[in-house]
């Protein structure tokens, strides 16, 4: 189920926004700091008649922006719970919001599931309270995303990777390696182009896993001083042979149709709307793997309705619903079911285990090392946005 150009321009807030992480404050917090987390529900009780639900554009569909989109009607139906839903555009401000304790329900990303973790703003849930978790990919459970010391803390919606696009005319050959944006950028000076966020360092960081082992880094979202002047070297280094960092993908669409861009990162929607329209591009994973995003349905530790919370976590998972959800937003679905009501799984690599190990999904950096070392501190966000300042000048 592709989207149309219409459809695209419709949601571009909604992705733009998504991996916008810009001017991220309390950075610095750990996994493993803040309050002490609310115990899990045993239990469920009687739904309470609403919920109140925190989301990206796009998650939380009534049939208001668009008559034919609509997941949300069904579900008050059939659990008696109204829904209200806000839309965010930042993790940062997500995060402000879940403070007050107005919302029952969060959708979060990486850049902002650890930090709700710290500050005691989400609590664990249990996942035998929710049929549907049962069919979710086991590689998006229990990861470092969304789950501490072995506490699953959400239900993840979608995933997808942010790939390497080619000019399949202009740059032969067809690459293998992110080196073509790198190291070897200055073939295709002033056409390259680069997702423009402080998060983009972990794609340096990622290439420097491979091509420079002995910095021994380990995960590209921890790093150490050393590691991060490393991964900064190289995107200044970068920075001369890039005619456009972008946010909107409906612009990186026009650059590439154009022919001002021939080659950089992309996401596998932007590929499929090109393919539509005849654009001779072509997508690779490249061999060292690449960065990518899951994000996490959360439960505040505050919530008034804490059941109905755990039905719309079972509901926004469950195979008809979230194929729906993740089609309209342009990523892979979180179960091997729900691609039974899609017809374009295998565009976004669904379900292949494979493919999705070599993604690195976004973990927010944070001075307690994700990678496990406790000989380090390693570098958290503030430190990535001020680098990325440097970067871009």
């Amino acid at each position: 189920m592709l989207r149309t150009t219409s459809t695209l321009r419709a949601v571009t807030a909604t992705i733009t926004a998504l991996l916008t992480t810009a001017a991220l404050t309390s950075c610095g917090t750990t996994a493993a700091s803040g309050p002490e987390p609310t115990q899990e529900q045993t239990s469920l009780g009687k739904t309470e008649g609403s919920v109140s639900i925190l989301a990206w554009p796009g998650y939380v569909e009534d049939g208001s922006n668009d008559p034919t989109v609509d997941w949300v009607s069904d579900f008050e139906t059939k659990t008696g719970c109204t829904v209200t839903s806000k839309t965010y555009g930042t993790s940062d401000e997500a995060i402000n919001l879940m403070k007050t304790g107005d919302y029952d329900v969060v959708a979060a990303s990486g850049d902002a599931t650890l930090r709700l973790i710290a500050g005691g703003e989400v609590t664990p849930v249990n996942t035998d309270l929710i049929p549907s978790y049962a069919g979710i990919f086991d590689f998006l459970k229990n990861q470092a995303w969304n789950s501490v010391d072995g506490k699953a803390y959400g239900v993840p919606h979608g995933y997808g990777a942010n790939l390497l696009m080619y000019n399949t005319d202009v740059v032969t050959p067809p690459p293998t390696s992110w080196s073509v944006v790198f190291d070897d950028a200055s073939q295709y000076a002033g056409k390259v182009t680069a997702y423009d966020s402080p998060i983009y360092i972990a794609d340096a960081a990622l290439y420097l896993m491979t091509h420079k082992p002995e910095l021994g880094i380990k995960n590209p979202y921890a790093l150490d001083d050393t590691q991060l002047a490393a991964a900064v070297d190289l995107l200044k280094a970068q920075r001369p042979n890039v005619g456009e960092y972008w946010s909107d993908y409906l612009k990186e669409i026009q650059s590439f149709t154009s022919g001002d861009s021939v080659v950089g990162t992309t996401w596998q929607v932007i590929q499929n709307s090109l393919a539509k329209e005849g654009v001779k591009t072509a997508v690779v994973l490249p061999e060292e793997g690449a960065t990518g995003w899951s994000d996490t349905w959360m439960i505040s530790s505050k919530a008034k309705s804490p059941n109905c919370s755990y039905a719309w976590l079972d509901w926004i998972a469950s195979p008809e619903v979230n194929a729906k959800a993740t089609a309209y937003f342009g990523e892979a679905p979180s179960s091997q079911e729900a691609c039974t009501f899609r017809d374009d799984c295998e565009a976004f690599h669904a379900g292949d285990a494979e493919y999705a190990s070599k993604i690195w999904y976004w973990t927010t950096p944070v001075a307690k090392c994700v990678d496990g070392r406790t000989d380090v501190t390693c570098t958290d966000y503030a430190k990535w946005t001020a680098a990325w300042q440097e970067i871009k000048g």
